[in-house]
């Protein structure tokens, strides 16, 4: 079993804040696949980072579902279309192996 976790920026690199149906869209797609996603949306998370001398901050939600298998083709391709749909340098996915008791 896996938990795969997802970061998702709260507005786009001008502070805009991204269209709802975006996130909601993500959110079934999710939920159709692996039958469940659980959003931690009511208290952004800030994430902080510094590039070329500059620190930036983001306010960012973390979208997370738990699948028996790892598809990693699958999570790729997820990536890319949301980094280039939410016109991000990157995106984090990230995935860990669980055991539930």
């Amino acid at each position: 079993m896996y938990l795969i976790q997802i970061l998702l920026p709260l507005s786009d690199n001008d502070g805009q804040p991204y269209d709802e149906q975006l996130m909601q869209g993500l959110q079934h797609r999710l939920t159709e696949r692996f039958g469940g996603v659980t959003a931690y949306s009511r208290a952004p998370a800030e994430g902080w980072w510094s590039a070329g001398g500059m620190r930036t901050k983001d306010d960012i939600i973390v979208v997370e579902v738990m699948a028996r298998d790892f598809d990693r083709a699958w999570w790729r391709a997820l990536k890319q279309e949301l980094e280039d749909s939410l016109r991000q340098e990157e995106i984090v996915i990230r995935a860990q192996a669980l055991e539930l008791l």
